[in-house]
């Protein structure tokens, strides 16, 4: 693990620079108004802040338009959904956008290795210290990065399952599929899909070789399974850069990249970067 360096990188880029109130960005994600999906609602205003289920979410100015920018849960419920701007002058308005259900399909995998579906005391014990690393790097919020929202698939392949499957281990229920898996030969180069800077990189139990990248303002993407890691923490990525291969560690059936987004903290739908309609 390099959570020395991780949290090095974490002080050092998450609280750097003043309060700015919004980011200004060359295009907006596609709104997906769906659990795990995308809110993108124009404040009709000027805000300095917002929050949306206690997270701060993303301001940002598009053509003249400030747009908040808010990461739906998979656990979301469908109905109204309510979040809270703070303007200049200190005032508070809640805005308000409506959820719509939508169901996702069913994944069932086998694993041979029983450890990677029922972890004994000893790997619980592991995967309790890399999800407070990982979690930690998923909070970060860095001011001065602005974030592309047009991103490249990260590696040529094939889609294997979809975001928000409802998965299945050995027939045992587990949380929902929280990214997009692409099946490649093992050494197949994965590229950046958008600028940002190496928050970490580590094995770790269930992902096996990982890498977190920050995008700004609360868009950070996570990248599984690799077979080599060609980056080291801090380093700033441009896209289209290498930033690894391929692989099969952690918890797989076959070769593959899971690839995440994640806003205000939450997991969303890639191919809402890929300016791609999702699977229904």
């Amino acid at each position: 693990m390099n959570f020395k360096r991780l949290a090095a990188v974490f002080f050092a880029i998450a609280f750097c620079g003043g309060a700015a109130a919004q980011v200004a960005v060359n295009s907006l994600p596609q709104s997906s108004l769906v659990p795990g999906g995308i809110a993108v609602v124009p404040t009709r205003g000027d805000a300095v802040s917002g929050s949306f289920r206690d997270q701060r979410i993303m301001l940002a100015r598009f053509e003249g338009e400030q747009y908040a920018i808010i990461g739906i849960p998979l656990d979301a419920e469908p109905g109204t959904q309510q979040f809270e701007l703070v303007s200049r002058n200190g005032e508070e308005s809640l805005l308000r956008f409506e959820v719509v259900h939508k169901q996702y399909r069913e994944r069932h995998l086998t694993i041979t290795n029983e450890r990677q579906v029922n972890p004994n005391a000893e790997d619980m014990e592991r995967i309790g210290r890399e999800s407070v690393e990982m979690r930690q790097a998923f909070s970060t919020w860095t001011e001065s990065l602005a974030p592309d929202f047009a991103m490249s698939l990260p590696v040529d392949g094939v889609r294997s399952s979809s975001f928000g499957s409802r998965s299945f281990f050995n027939g045992q229920p587990r949380n929902p599929h929280s990214g997009m898996d692409i099946a490649a030969p093992e050494g197949t180069p994965i590229l950046a899909p958008a600028p940002g800077v190496i928050l970490t990189t580590g094995n770790y139990f269930f992902n096996g070789n990982t890498i977190i990248m920050d995008h700004g303002h609360g868009l950070i993407s996570l990248y599984c399974h690799m077979n080599t890691i060609d980056v080291e923490p801090g380093a700033v990525i441009a896209a289209g850069e290498q930033i690894g291969e391929v692989g099969s560690t952690g918890r797989v059936t076959g070769p593959h990249l899971h690839w995440s987004v994640n806003l205000n903290n939450v997991r969303v739908d890639p191919a809402l970067f890929l300016g791609e309609n999702p699977a229904p």
